[in-house]
């Protein structure tokens, strides 16, 4: 059974759209489609979408709602009963950071970035897909209008002048029947991965990594401790993360916690037997920072106040506001692939880019005529440029769409933390608490995303914290989060203090690996792991891969293996 949606018209909004004229053709379960402007005057082209409806169609109607960036929620919700996070009276930037349209939602719609599927009380079900999203961002929204339900899939150009005479070809959307929401996505993806030529070959990682037991208050000395432990672990990759550089966007140097500069420390890794790797923040800068000093006309300027320079973070820890780069800059994309090399050349053959949303935050930009997910995809292929096919890249915070084929791995959800839910010690974000760091929420996005593994990329859930001290997870916590990172094929890398670690953690490390590894060749031969409860609340219980089922309970963080 499945549900059945007819194309009805399309739908253009921008600024001067008047000479905007849109092809669009359906063949079978797929619509290709482009806009040309005829006119004599530059358009600047806010949207445009195909609109659907579903004739037949009984209540309760559900949809996956694939999030936009890493961080971003994604679940399961119901049409009429629930909302949209951005209704709440919130910051447009958050709104920003999380949607590729910024604008708040119309009352009672939902939406899906990329992809969604629809089920209905029957179980009919439809997928409604974007194939690509290098060229531009992509929602499908449900929306009630006076003909039922509206289901809408808007390209994304996010305010991009289109020239007299141009073209742009959209990427095509497809509203494919099934039985299984699992089969469908998994299809999809396929789709996709084929289209942007994915880079889904890399070995499996597994590795350490300093966030989540030393934060931002690394230093050279906890590396060195850590490696003088590591030798009987079996890790690759030896990340160092947030806490080595003077300022945000400095990245060759380091503050006075790190004597022997990013060299050494690669040397001291590689020395030990791992691969280095190393995080950074590419795209933003602190008001200090040598590259900002320096560089003032890299910045990228306010939309609304022009002689402001963009806001492309807010982190207190980082000591407040941070500046985004305009990637548009041929001189700025060399300055990330400058970085990137010299990384590299250091010994760092594995990257970690971070807040990499920045790129498509709404601003005044050198190049008006890209779109945010054309800037994104530009700003990361200025880094691989770089860093070279070989090194590995992951990235983090990153709009997912624009990505595909560029990247080797992609973090899938919030921040962990050692604690199971938000922590309401945090300062709440209004409509998007649940995109701030626990370990249930990446729970919900390693299930709910599983079918992405070894599809676009590698799968990163974020880091294992085995210990049981220093931390507020329970140990069944503790298990029940490594089994779900074991069963979802994806990333390991372990983020503790070594010391804290004994023959249990070990043992849960080896079990994790076993899994994960059997999970991974599965989805490498064409079987990638699955939800099979996806739609069925709107967090997740059950991963399936490799013959493998694991069951948990979200509110408890209690989990069994079979």
């Amino acid at each position: 059974m499945s549900l059945r949606l007819e194309l009805v018209r399309h739908e253009v909004h921008g600024t001067a759209t008047e000479g905007l004229v849109v092809d669009v053709d359906q063949d079978g379960d797929r619509v290709t489609w482009s806009v040309a402007n005829t006119g004599d005057h530059p358009a600047a082209v806010d949207q445009i979408a195909l609109v659907f409806t579903l004739p037949e169609v009984r209540f309760p109607l559900r949809l996956f709602r694939n999030g936009y960036q890493s961080w971003s929620v994604t679940d399961s919700a119901a049409f009429g009963l629930d909302t949209d996070p951005s209704v709440v009276d919130t910051l447009p930037f958050l709104r920003d950071m999380h949607h590729a349209d910024r604008e708040p939602a119309a009352g009672g719609d939902l939406r899906s970035e990329q992809v969604t599927v629809l089920a209905d009380h029957d179980g009919k079900l439809a997928l409604v897909g974007f194939i690509g999203g290098r060229h531009h961002d992509g929602t499908i929204r449900l929306r009630s209008a006076a003909d039922g339900v509206q289901v809408r899939a808007e390209a994304t150009l996010g305010g991009a002048v289109l020239e007299p005479g141009a073209r742009r070809t959209l990427h095509p959307v497809v509203v494919r029947p099934g039985a299984d929401p699992s089969v469908l996505l998994a299809g999809w993806a396929a789709e996709v991965s084929a289209a942007e030529q994915a880079r889904t070959t890399a070995p499996y990682q597994v590795g350490w990594c300093s966030w989540y037991h030393y934060f931002d208050g690394v230093t050279e000395a906890d590396i060195t401790a850590n490696l003088a432990l590591a030798g009987d672990w079996p890790f690759d990759v030896f990340q160092l993360d947030d806490g080595y550089q003077p300022e945000i966007g400095d990245w060759l140097a380091t503050n006075e916690k790190f004597p022997s500069g990013v060299d050494g420390v690669a040397s001291a890794i590689a020395t030990a037997g791992f691969t280095p790797g190393i995080w950074l923040a590419p795209f933003i800068v602190a008001p200090g920072s040598e590259v900002a000093i320096a560089h003032p006309e890299w910045l990228a300027r306010e939309a609304d106040d022009t002689t402001q320079p963009m806001v492309g973070m807010f982190n207190d820890i980082w000591g407040g506001f941070m500046y985004g780069l305009d990637i548009t800059r041929p001189d700025v994309l060399d300055h990330l692939a400058t970085t990137a090399r010299d990384l590299v050349d250091a010994g760092y053959d594995y990257l970690k880019l971070d807040f990499t949303f920045s790129a498509k935050q709404r601003g005044l930009y050198a190049d008006p005529t890209l779109t945010p997910a054309e800037r994104v995809r530009g700003a990361y292929d200025a880094v691989r440029r770089g860093a070279g096919e070989d090194t590995f890249i992951l990235g983090c915070g990153a709009p997912l769409g624009s990505l595909v084929g560029v990247v080797d791995g992609m973090r899938i959800g919030p921040d962990v933390g050692p604690h199971w839910k938000t922590d309401p010690l945090t300062a709440p974000l209004p409509g998007y608490r649940e995109t701030q760091p626990s370990t249930r929420g990446a729970w919900r996005s390693t299930l709910a995303r599983a079918f992405l593994h070894r599809q676009f990329w590698l799968n990163d859930p974020d880091c294992l914290m085995l210990r049981t001290t220093e931390t507020n997870l329970t140990p069944e916590q503790v298990r029940a989060w490594a089994l779900a990172v074991g069963v979802s094929g994806g990333m390991a890398l372990v983020s503790d203090d070594l010391a804290l670690l004994g023959p249990p953690e070990r043992a849960l490390l080896d079990e994790v690996l076993s899994l994960g590894r059997e999970v991974d060749a599965a989805a490498l031969a064409g079987s990638p792991p699955s939800c099979p409860d996806l739609l069925d609340a709107a967090i997740p219980t059950t991963l399936q891969g490799a013959g493998h089922t694991l069951v948990g309970d979200p509110e408890t963080g209690t989990a069994t293996l079979t």
